[in-house]
C-alpha cells in the first residue's frame, strides 16, 4: 500500500476538494481509501498542488500530430479545410507515425488515462495498441457524393477489421453534416450506433449553420468551388438535420452513447431536440481549437442550464498548439470564472469516462477504481489553475 497527500485532492464524488487530502492505493493502482490528513506535516509524501483522477481526452485526432505549428489561425472553417487539404500529407508516413508515438507518450505522462480518438487511416493503430492509455477509435468517414456511399463504407469496414487486429475498440462514425452525403451520414451512423458509440462534429462553426439553414456562406462556397455536393437546405440548425438522419437508422429514442463535438453554435431549440431523442448524449468541449479556428467558444452556460453532459477534449495539433488537458481547463476557467474547478474537472475526468462506459474504473478517485492519479502543479492559493499550471502522472 502507498499513501500520498496534497494541498487539495479532487476525488470527484462531489465538486468540492478535500483540503490536505490523502489517497491510499495498491501497487497495481487500485484506490483503497481517501480522506483528510489529520497531520499533513507528518505525511511521508505531501505534494504542493492538486491531485485529480486521470483525464479522459474526449476528442483528439492523434494522427494529425505532425501538423503542429503548420496552420494559420482564425481562418474560419473554410480556410481550415483548405489547409487540411494542402498539408495533411506534407510529411512521410514514418514521420507521421513517429509523431503519433511521441504524443501518445506525452499524453500518458501528462495524466490522460483514456481517449476518444478520430482515425482516417491506420497510422495510429500500433502506437495506440502499445500505449497503457485506453483508446476508443472512431473511424471517421467523408464523402459528399451519394453514389460513393457503398465504396466508402466498404473501405471503412476494412479499416475496422485492421483496427481489430491491433486489439482496438473501433467502429465507423460520420464526420459532419457538410462532408457526408445524406446517404453516407445515415450509413455510417448505423454502424456507429450498432457499436454503441458515435462521435460527430456538430455545429462547429457559423459557416456550417449558414450552409444548412440557408445554403450560403464561406463553407457553402468552398464546397461548390471544389465541385462537391452540399447537404440539403433545411432552414433549421444543422444538429436537427443530423437527428433526422439518425431517425433513418431507427426510431427515437437513442440509447446509444452519442458524442456531439464542439457545439459552438448550439441553440436552445437544438438542445431541446437532443434532450427529446437522445438518452445518452454528451458534448465534447474543445475550447482552444474553437479559438484557434474561429475565435469563439461554445455556449457552456446554455449547456449547463439544459443539463447536458459535458466532456473535454484537445482536438488535433492542426487546430491547437498542444494536446494539454490542463490548458483546455485553464481556458474554460478564464472564460467561465464562476464555474468551479471541481465541476470542470468532473467534465474532463468523469464525463469522458461515463461516455466511454468506463466510469466503474476511471474518472474519480474512489475505492475499487483504477483511474490513475495526476498531480497538477503551479495552482494558486485557492487551488485554481494559473497560466503556469501543468500536470504530471503519479500512477
Amino acid at each position: 500500500m502507498k499513501r500520498i497527500a496534497a494541498r487539495y485532492v479532487y476525488a470527484l464524488d462531489s465538486f468540492e476538494p478535500m483540503k490536505d487530502g490523502f489517497v491510499e492505493y495498491s501497487d497495481d493502482g487500485e484506490i483503497l481509501s481517501t480522506g483528510i490528513s489529520p497531520d499533513p506535516e507528518k505525511e511521508d509524501v505531501y505534494l504542493d498542488g492538486i491531485i485529480v483522477p486521470g483525464f479522459v481526452n474526449a476528442h483528439c485526432h492523434i494522427e494529425l500530430s505532425h501538423l503542429q505549428g503548420k496552420f494559420a489561425k482564425k481562418t474560419g472553417m473554410a480556410g481550415f479545410i483548405d489547409q487540411i487539404n494542402a498539408l495533411r500529407d506534407s510529411s512521410d508516413r514514418d514521420s507521421r507515425m513517429a509523431c503519433v508515438r511521441k504524443w501518445m507518450d506525452i499524453l500518458w505522462k501528462q495524466g490522460v488515462s483514456a481517449m476518444c480518438d478520430i482515425s482516417n487511416g491506420d497510422e495510429s493503430f500500433a502506437a495506440k495498441s502499445a500505449s497503457p492509455l485506453y483508446t476508443r477509435t472512431f473511424l471517421e468517414v467523408f464523402g459528399s457524393e451519394p453514389q460513393d456511399c457503398g465504396s466508402v463504407m466498404a473501405s471503412v469496414r476494412g479499416l475496422q477489421k485492421e483496427a481489430g487486429k491491433y486489439g482496438l475498440d473501433a467502429a465507423p462514425t460520420p464526420h459532419s453534416c457538410y462532408t457526408t452525403s445524406p446517404q453516407l451520414l445515415t450509413a455510417s451512423s448505423a454502424d456507429a450506433l450498432e457499436s454503441g458509440f458515435l462521435s460527430y462534429h456538430s455545429q462547429e462553426s457559423p459557416e456550417e449553420e449558414q450552409m444548412i439553414i440557408s445554403g450560403s456562406g464561406a463553407l457553402y462556397e468552398n464546397r461548390k468551388r471544389l465541385g462537391m455536393s452540399t447537404p440539403p437546405v433545411t432552414g433549421k440548425p444543422s444538429l436537427m438535420y443530423f437527428i433526422d438522419r439518425l431517425e433513418a437508422v431507427h426510431p427515437a429514442p437513442f440509447e446509444e452513447h452519442i458524442l456531439l463535438v464542439h457545439e459552438v453554435c448550439l441553440t436552445e431549440e437544438a438542445a431541446d431536440a437532443v434532450a427529446s431523442v437522445m438518452r445518452n448524449a454528451y458534448i465534447a468541449l474543445c475550447p482552444l481549437s474553437n479559438i484557434f479556428i474561429h475565435d469563439v467558444l461554445p455556449p457552456v452556460y446554455l449547456m449547463r442550464r439544459k443539463g447536458m453532459r459535458l466532456t473535454v477534449g484537445t482536438d488535433s495539433l492542426s487546430s491547437n498548439d498542444t494536446l494539454d488537458m490542463v490548458r483546455e481547463l485553464h481556458c474554460l476557467q478564464t472564460a467561465f470564472p464562476d464555474i468551479s474547478l471541481g465541476e470542470m474537472l468532473s467534465w474532463a475526468c468523469l464525463g469522458g469516462a461515463s461516455f466511454l462506459g468506463k466510469e466503474s474504473v476511471l474518472g474519480s478517485i474512489l475505492p475499487g477504481k483504477r483511474p490513475g492519479l495526476v498531480l497538477v502543479r503551479n495552482t494558486d492559493a485557492e487551488g485554481r489553475l494559473t497560466r503556469d499550471s501543468f500536470s504530471e502522472r503519479i500512477i
